[in-house]
């Protein structure tokens, strides 16, 4: 993993590189611990301190920051670094010698030739943070060391000023607990506390203020930690929690780091050591899986910092996060997750960030995902009995897509779905006019259709029931699909088609990545040659090293960076924006079309290797949401997003460590 170093003598961060590299860290309940490499809180989601009160959402800012100084003799050293208007103040980043994912986030500094190693984790299955410094001092003068938490009580979306906050403060010798409402901050230490209270005014965060949102806030602070730090190695530690950790010293601290680091260094003992990609990959998918409180269950946060578990997301996600990485158990909890909350054929697109609220169902994507990846979870495992239990939940999607359903989604007599607008994963919306406005019969959903109904029939085969009527709705959509959506005259596909009761007839000519999916699925209905001429017309005009991008720059209504307010990036979001989670079906169709040559297997590496070097370029050790269309095809969206790391894993695993097809089924 690559270590990040610092000159101390450039006294510029605007050359530093600061705001576009960023850790996170999880918790296992959708709860996180964010920030930049520089140790300067750029967004309004950052924090030492993210708890998801009712998980995996509700997340709320507990712990924004601890400010640290070490005083030795006359002088003090201020390791903190805030911007406030005009400034940032005070510089810490200037004793900052080097920052590294450990696996755990570390930060290396050095101060009148002391040095300070700080890290951090969270306790997995707790909203618990701890911050733990090994500190070496070789002089012979006093030295002390001084901490100053900065703590909210705040929606991630949301900013504070003081006057929204007034926290019941509980102080004692070693930490203190803040009460606001029903929520609670434990701070506990192997320090001294000393009770001071003080606001700290007029924070800002520059992402925020790029992005077009509120970007200032006020931060409280109950006080301070306090410990003499003798010559020779000390360790002092601060927990945060929105629980009671109860009395913990440093040999806790210790324990629980170790706990911390054998269970991911777990999760990648099946990979060769010297395959770093991978490993990163799947330590960073494990971030993704998380419990649901509502379900008692698994479930896929779809994105950090931002995003919640989302149907379609979880679905696209689960063989990459899941599946290679031998996570069976997992797999098959996120599938019954979304199984039970089944209704009229829809899996739901979204659940309910409150208690008791009603699932979102407005996805026609989610549900032919889903099929898809119970599929993919039989040709790794074999497992019937699972398959069995999941039966009911296959045929009620298949005969609701078949008689009609919610959103107008139905199947019309050629054998093809049609639905309503913005049901697809292309759904971005400004001013209530749909960017992309696809209703009708979209390319990939039906694809995604013949998929599911040859998954369904090859399931139900093996377990012995009756599908000859999916055989026969799949030869009437595969006829119909080559027939309809072959745009023989650009040699690729269509990626609308009118639906039978839209008012236009004409076809969407736009180049569009969805066509990819007619040639990555499973089952596929396309002639080996049209197959080519798809992987062709995408490569030369969608293919970025980061990703495909949403619409082809030759036409009109392309736009290549994805920056500004709401409004610019939702323009921008699938109309030429790059999505590296492309990358995993366009690289299995490039290898498909080729017959899973060796040179076909050195370009997919090749063309990954790409977003290994982005691992330690944005989201360090995780993968962006976005990439602009255009050169130099800078990162965006959400600095860590699951289809990105699952697909690129899932591409890695199959496409590449594997010489052979091992996407077909069984």
């Amino acid at each position: 993993m690559k270590d990040i170093s610092y000159d101390r003598d450039r006294g510029d961060i605007s050359n530093r590189e600061f705001p576009y590299k960023e850790w996170i860290v999880t918790n296992g309940l959708g709860g996180y611990a964010a920030g930049t490499s520089m140790g300067i809180n750029t967004r309004k989601y950052h924090g030492l301190l993210v708890a998801s009160m009712n998980p995996p959402v509700e997340r709320r800012l507990m712990l924004c920051s601890l400010d640290e100084e070490i005083i030795a003799g006359e002088d003090t050293y201020y390791l903190a670094a805030h911007q406030y208007p005009g400034k940032v103040h005070p510089e810490g980043y200037r004793y900052l010698m080097g920052f590294a994912m450990d696996p755990i986030p570390t930060f290396r500094y050095m101060t009148g030739g002391i040095s300070i190693e700080k890290k951090l984790f969270m306790v997995y299955g707790e909203n618990t943070i701890i911050i733990m410094y090994n500190i070496h001092n070789p002089l012979d003068t006093d030295v002390s060391l001084r901490m100053f938490p900065l703590v909210n009580d705040r929606d991630i979306h949301h900013l504070t000023r003081s006057k929204d906050i007034n926290f019941h403060q509980e102080a004692k010798d070693t930490g203190i607990i803040l009460k606001n409402g029903k929520s609670e901050i434990h701070l506990n230490s192997n320090m001294q506390f000393s009770h001071e209270p003080y606001w700290y005014y007029n924070l800002e965060y520059p992402v925020e203020l790029s992005r077009g949102y509120p970007y200032i806030e006020d931060n409280f602070n109950p006080g301070y930690f306090e410990a003499d730090i003798g010559k020779g190695y000390s360790s002092f530690f601060i927990i945060a929690s929105t629980g009671d950790t109860g009395s913990a010293d440093i040999r806790t601290v210790r324990n629980r780091l170790e706990k911390e680091t054998e269970r991911l260094d777990k999760l990648v003992e099946r990979y060769d050591r010297d395959d770093t990609f991978i490993r990163r990959l799947v330590t960073a998918g494990d971030s993704f899986i998380v419990k649901r409180k509502s379900t008692d269950s698994r479930s896929v946060i779809a994105g950090y910092h931002w995003f919640a578990d989302w149907g379609r997301d979880s679905m696209i996600s689960l063989p990459g996060l899941t599946l290679v990485s031998g996570r069976f158990d997992d797999a098959r909890n996120i599938l019954a997750t979304f199984a039970a909350n089944c209704r009229e054929g829809l899996i739901p697109n979204m659940f309910s960030d409150s208690p008791g609220g009603s699932a979102i169902y407005n996805s026609v994507d989610a549900s032919l995902w889903f099929v898809h990846s119970l599929g993919r979870y039989f040709d790794y495992t074999e497992d019937i009995p699972f398959i069995d239990s999941m039966w009911n939940t296959v045929e009620d999607i298949i005969e609701n897509y078949r008689n009609g359903t919610r959103f107008g989604i139905g199947m019309d007599d050629d054998g093809l779905i049609f639905h309503g607008g913005q049901l697809t994963w292309m759904d971005a919306i400004v001013d209530n006019t749909p960017i992309t406005p696809r209703k009708g019969k979209a390319c990939e959903i039906n694809a995604l259709w013949y998929n599911a109904l040859k998954y369904a029939e090859l399931l139900g085969e093996k377990l012995e029931r009756e599908v000859s009527g999916y055989s026969e709705t799949a030869r009437t959509a595969k006829d119909s699909f080559a027939e309809k959506f072959l745009n023989r005259e650009r040699g690729c596909l269509y990626d609308l088609i009118p639906g039978p009761e839209s008012r236009i007839h004409a076809k969407d000519a736009s180049v569009r990545p969805n066509q990819i999916f007619a040639v990555s699925l499973p089952f596929t209905m396309l002639s080996r040659n049209t197959e080519k001429g798809i992987v062709k017309v995408v490569t030369e005009e969608l293919l970025t090293p980061y990703g495909l991008r949403t619409l082809s720059p030759r036409d009109t209504v392309y736009i290549g960076t994805y920056r500004g307010d709401l409004l610019s990036r939702d323009a921008a979001y699938h109309s030429g924006t790059a999505w590296p989670w492309l990358l995993g079906p366009y690289i299995t169709a490039y290898r498909k079309v080729n017959d899973y040559s060796q040179e076909s297997r050195s370009y997919a590496k090749a063309l990954l290797k790409g977003l290994e070097r982005h691992l330690d370029e944005a989201g360090i050790g995780t993968i962006s949401e976005v990439f602009d269309g255009n050169v130099p095809h800078k990162p965006g969206g959400c600095i860590s997003q699951a289809w990105s790391v699952a697909e690129i894993s899932r591409a890695w695993a199959e496409d590449v460590m594997q010489e052979e097809d091992c996407s077909s089924p069984l």
